[in-house]
């Protein structure tokens, strides 16, 4: 039998992370709770999680600015807890790498439920190579190692990938110029359909960028096709 899912619930009002974390584990799920950020750094250092719920606004450094930090050095899904009716932080957290969110008050049983789509979508989202595997792959200024799936630059820097990054990355590289949209990208990359709303190729194309473009804000390497979608717009060629 598979391990429960490991839950880390970060939020300062304590009745609610109880009850959250009560309800987890009704729900089959490990669970444990932290008060604020650097509570949940402690627990973050000494175990392992499989997601962490987490709350925006906390005393200390909010969630927003969490959510932002772990997502620059890590690989661990987010599901953010935002006030009812405060649509910039949903907005601003989709963008800087929370997996999904939840506006207060919420139905517990949709809480599980998202929790356990963001799991679904991160078993599908191993690194993998495709056709590429065990090559290293040169485009613009950066040559890529597909084995250990880092990336090097012209000047030697190198930038590590998460799983979610490195899968969209070699699926672009594969079909270099070639337009795919967000629906084909999602599929390719998770093997699922995009819903209406759905901005996970939007925001995983967002932290993609963050690493390898020169300037995010205009980028070069992958371009936005008005009502197509997005393009490796960069020859690829294998290294010798």
């Amino acid at each position: 039998m598979s391990k429960p899912p490991h839950i880390l619930v970060v939020d300062d009002h304590r009745e609610i992370r109880d009850a959250v974390t009560r309800y987890l584990e009704k729900n089959g799920m490990r669970a444990i709770s932290a008060r604020d950020a650097v509570d949940m750094d402690a627990k973050l250092a000494n175990g392992q999680f499989d997601l962490i719920v987490l709350d925006v606004m906390m005393p200390g450094e909010d969630g927003l600015s969490v959510c932002r930090r772990l997502s620059a050095t890590g690989t661990v899904p987010i599901l953010m807890l935002t006030a009812l009716g405060e649509e910039t932080d949903r907005i601003v957290g989709l963008e800087i790498g929370a997996d999904d969110y939840l506006a207060k008050p919420f139905n517990p049983r949709e809480l599980v439920a998202r929790i356990k789509a963001i799991l679904r979508r991160s078993a599908k989202a191993e690194p993998y190579a495709g056709r590429l595997s065990g090559r290293r792959i040169a485009f613009a200024h950066w040559v890529l190692d597909t084995d250990s799936r880092v990336l090097s630059r012209e000047d030697g820097a190198q930038t590590d990938l998460t799983s979610a990054e490195f899968k969209l990355l070699t699926v672009l590289l594969e079909r270099p110029r070639l337009v795919l949209s967000r629906d084909q990208l999602l599929d390719l990359t998770a093997g699922r359909a995009a819903s209406v709303f759905d901005r996970t190729i939007d925001n995983q194309i967002s932290r993609l960028r963050r690493k390898i473009e020169l300037d995010p804000s205009r980028p070069r390497i992958v371009t936005t096709v008005r009502g197509g979608g997005y393009c490796l717009a960069a020859d690829v060629r294998e290294m010798t």
